[in-house]
C-alpha cells in the first residue's frame, strides 16, 4: 500500500511547528519563496534552494511529433521549460 504524500497543509504546519510560526507566517513565507524563484529564474535562468537543489531554466528547440491518435506528423515549437537538478549531497542522503 503506498503512503500519502505530504500535501501542502501539512508542510505548513510541519515547519510552522518546527519554526515556532503560525500557520500564516509560513504560509507567507512559502508564498514569497515561490514569487521569489520566478523572478530569479525570469532574470538570472536559476533558483537555488541550498542543500536541495536548483531551478533551472532551459529551452527546447522546435521538433516533430507525431499525432497519437491520427499518426500524422505535427510541429512541436520552441518553449523554455523550468527543471530541477537535485544537489548531490542531497542525492548521496537517499
Amino acid at each position: 500500500m503506498a503512503t500519502q504524500r505530504m500535501t501542502q497543509t501539512a508542510l505548513v504546519r510541519a515547519l510552522a511547528e518546527a519554526g515556532e510560526t503560525t500557520n500564516k507566517q509560513t504560509r507567507a513565507i512559502l508564498d514569497k519563496l515561490s514569487d521569489l524563484a520566478v523572478s530569479e529564474l525570469k532574470s538570472n535562468g536559476v533558483f537555488v534552494v541550498p542543500g536541495i537543489g536548483r531551478l533551472v531554466r532551459v529551452e527546447r528547440h522546435a521538433r516533430m511529433g507525431k499525432n497519437p491518435s491520427t499518426g500524422a506528423s505535427i510541429e512541436i515549437p520552441a518553449k523554455e521549460v523550468v527543471k530541477f537538478r537535485v544537489a548531490k549531497s542531497f542525492r548521496r542522503s537517499l
